[in-house]
């Protein structure tokens, strides 16, 4: 019995580095129908995400402060792998997951250096419609 020649294992593209950083931003899109939470380095580029959706829940649920505080916490545990321990924290939509989303960040021990609202707020907002004729 002829021995088959042992082939070279090679890896193709480069391995993906596990970042370390110890600050970093959570972009919170609080929508009435949905929760979503986005952590970025100090650039923008994105680290790890999840939503209320992600997290399990559908239809109506989703958009409960309950499922944007798990969604929160799933978001979080990913992100201290990361090795981060300090936040800042930016919020934009006026759904009901806003303050429950910054309660569970502060609940898992992450210290929060500043809470910012970007909500848009219209100047003078959309045209109304015309005057209804009866």
């Amino acid at each position: 019995m002829a021995k088959r020649p042992q082939r070279s294992r090679r890896t193709t593209g480069s391995r993906k580095v596990k970042r370390q950083m110890s600050t970093a931003q959570v972009h919170v899109y609080a929508t009435f129908n949905n929760t979503i939470i986005t952590v970025t380095d100090m650039q923008g580029n994105t680290v790890c995400w999840g939503s209320a959706g992600s997290a399990g829940f559908k239809g109506s649920r989703k958009s409960t402060p309950f499922a944007a505080r798990l969604a929160t916490e799933q978001v979080m545990k990913t992100a201290q792998g990361f090795g981060i321990q300090e936040v800042d924290i930016i919020v934009k939509g006026p759904g009901p997951g806003r303050e429950a989303t910054i309660r569970a960040v502060q609940g898992m021990g992450i210290t929060v250096r500043s809470i910012e609202d970007i909500t848009p707020v219209p100047h003078n907002g959309c045209r109304p419609p015309k005057r209804r004729r009866v």
